[in-house]
């Protein structure tokens, strides 16, 4: 490991056993899961510090290594990285992968080769997070799709303290976690996330076990459906008034009883961080509409930007010391490091390792639990609570940590509320949430609806496992003027029939939360249909063969199946289903059935569409 310019430490790797799936792997990957039971992990230290005495102690059960690191010296170390190893993977460049990122709003897919992003906001450009030199990186998860042989993912499993990340290139691999400059005093130890390397005959098989790993470490009891609401955002944005939520509480009582929760999005709060004060724009008292929701029938919802404030709120003017801090004491202007925030900014950082800012967050969501009734939380800007960069209050804590913190002291008091978290840090999320937004914003483009289905779909092992997970909102009305004027929407052409119905049948094979984000009385009523049809998620994602997300299947029982065959390209496709002979299909949409005699099912989908079938035999 010549290219790491600092100290080499010892591990003591206890145990043999690496391959965690029931399948063995064979050729290249059977040699590189040995390697990397066999490589001798790094500590790098900052500066010329002397490494003599520090060791990292560790062990592999079942495909599954969990270690910690000891300072037996005199002194304290400043320690930059754990590098677990760092070697040549031997894969042919065009081996497919698939990778997580540090933050929700984006993925890799593409080759090890030619790696691409899915999704817009790259960690390494519109969030600025730091790569190591010569490689692509992804945060948590990397899965390789060899040509010949097993899937392989190489997975931290858990998040408590480090983010564990794993770069790649179309010739090495490293897996490291990054522990922030952190002193370690003399006789110090710290625990690692644990790490494993999971191999399996597909996709799903890999990463189910991944997720089952991930439960273990992270373990977060889930409700036992993902919720169904109406969210204010992608029809009235931040200019919603109370007459908007009211006019569509009223066309929910009469038409859309299934829709649980009526969520007010961005736009009641009078500032960025003033979560508990009302706007005057919004026209009238926050506690008033939410109590009218309850009164309908029906669950309050709200968004909140918990770690986030502009500088001229109530909190940052009154309390500047809460803040995550600069290099220079002051606190940190989130535009100087990164995005700083897409209304109002630059954004300042609430410190979740402060005690204050702990007290302070317990109170505001109790606050809106037990007086204003709030049974649903969407938690927005979550990224900014684990940024990078600053200091803390704790000088003793990671980013995840300042985090987890918070949003624990969140969790305290807001009770037993449905907490959703978006725009969020995947990993360091896990165990915290009960949904997670899957993918970036939704707007009404053909391109927002297949970069968001194609985004969910590739996280659609997460759901029901990890969190429920959020597609975002469902659209199903045309462009307006008010979308134009937000810079939202691409201008592009407008959305065809085909377009809208590839959206719904995503969010169906997605199986999460399904929320619909139009005013609800311009609706047609064809489209009020899908609506209601949509009400009732199965809960359960579709699992797909391919990479290229073109059928999906799930069982809804012993003998009833959900299929949807997807065209993301520019020209027909035939799309072919092996089923059990002598099965009835059923159209989703329209209930049209028909009786097959053979083993298969051909259906002809135009471009930029899907078909969506129930199968039973």
């Amino acid at each position: 490991m010549e290219t790491l310019k600092n100290v080499l430490v010892s591990l003591f790797f206890l145990g043999s056993a690496v391959a965690f799936a029931a399948d063995s792997a064979d050729g290249a990957d059977s040699r590189l899961l040995d390697q990397i039971r066999k490589a001798t992990p790094q500590v790098i230290l900052a500066g010329n510090q002397n490494s003599a005495g520090v060791v990292v102690e560790g062990a592999w059960r079942h495909g599954l290594w969990s270690g910690r690191v000891i300072n037996r010296s005199k002194a304290s170390v400043s320690i930059e990285e754990i590098v677990l190893f760092e070697l040549d993977h031997g894969l042919p460049p065009e081996t497919r992968v698939y990778g997580e990122s540090f933050q929700m709003l984006a993925q890799i897919t593409g080759t090890l080769r030619t790696p691409e992003d899915l999704g817009t906001y790259p960690d390494r450009k519109h969030y600025r997070i730091p790569e190591a030199p010569g490689y692509r990186v992804a945060s948590g998860l990397l899965t390789l799709f060899p040509e010949k042989g097993q899937v392989l993912a190489l997975a931290f499993t858990s998040c408590n303290k480090f983010i564990g990340r794993i770069g790649f290139n179309q010739a090495r691999l490293k897996a490291y976690l990054e522990t922030e400059g952190l002193s370690l005093p003399p006789g110090g130890v710290w625990k690692l996330e644990q790490f494993g390397v999971i191999s399996g005959s597909s996709r799903g098989v890999v990463l189910d076990k991944v997720a089952q790993a991930i439960q273990k470490n992270n373990p977060r009891p889930l409700p036992a459906k993902p919720p169904t609401g109406w969210c204010s955002w992608y029809t009235f944005y931040e200019n919603v008034t109370v007459q908007d939520i009211v006019t569509n509480l009223e066309f929910s009582r009469k038409n859309l009883p299934e829709l649980r929760y009526i969520q007010i999005d961005d736009g009641y709060q009078s500032r960025m961080g003033d979560w508990l004060e009302t706007g005057k724009a919004f026209g009238g008292n926050i506690k008033s509409v939410l109590k009218q929701i309850r009164q309908a029938g029906f669950e309050p919802a709200i968004w909140v930007a918990p770690f986030i404030a502009e500088k001229d709120s109530l909190i940052f003017q009154k309390h500047p010391d809460w803040f995550v801090k600069d290099r220079d004491g002051r606190p940190l202007d989130s535009s100087t490091i990164g995005f700083g925030g897409w209304r109002c900014a630059p954004w300042y950082v609430l410190d979740g390792t402060h005690p204050d800012v702990q007290k302070h967050l317990e109170a505001v969501f109790r606050t809106m639990r037990e007086q204003w009734g709030v049974t649903y939380f969407k938690l927005d800007a979550n990224y900014w609570g684990a940024i990078h960069g600053g200091r803390h209050y704790d000088p003793k804590a990671t980013r995840i940590e300042a985090y987890r913190q918070g949003m624990q002291a969140m969790r305290k008091g807001a009770g037993d509320a449905f907490i959703l978290g978006c725009n969020a840090p995947m990993w360091p999320s896990l165990g915290l949430v009960d949904g997670m937004r899957t993918s970036g914003d939704i707007a009404r483009s053909w391109n927002a609806f297949k970069s968001c289905g194609l985004e969910n779909l590739s996280r659609g092992w997460q759901n029901g496992k990890l969190w429920w997970n959020d597609f975002d909102c469902l659209i199903l009305t045309e462009r307006s003027q008010k979308d134009s004027a937000t810079g939202y929407t691409a201008k592009d052409a407008p959305l065809s029939e085909n377009e809208f119905r590839l959206h719904a049948a995503t969010i169906r094979a997605s199986g999460g939360l399904v929320l619909s984000g139009d005013d609800l009385a311009q609706l047609k009523p064809e489209r009020l249909a899908m609506l209601k049809k949509l009400s009732a998620p199965s809960g359960k994602a579709m699992s797909f063969d391919d990479a290229d997300f073109t059928v999906g299947r799930v069982k809804l029982g012993d003998k009833a199946e959900e299929i949807a065959l997807f065209n993301w390209g520019d020209q027909p496709v035939t799309r072919i289903v092996t089923i059990p002979p002598g099965s009835r299909v059923t159209d989703f949409w329209t209930g049209e059935s028909e009786m097959i005699k053979g083993d298969s099912v051909a259906r002809e989908i135009p471009p930029h569409s899907a078909g969506l079938f129930q199968l039973r035999k």
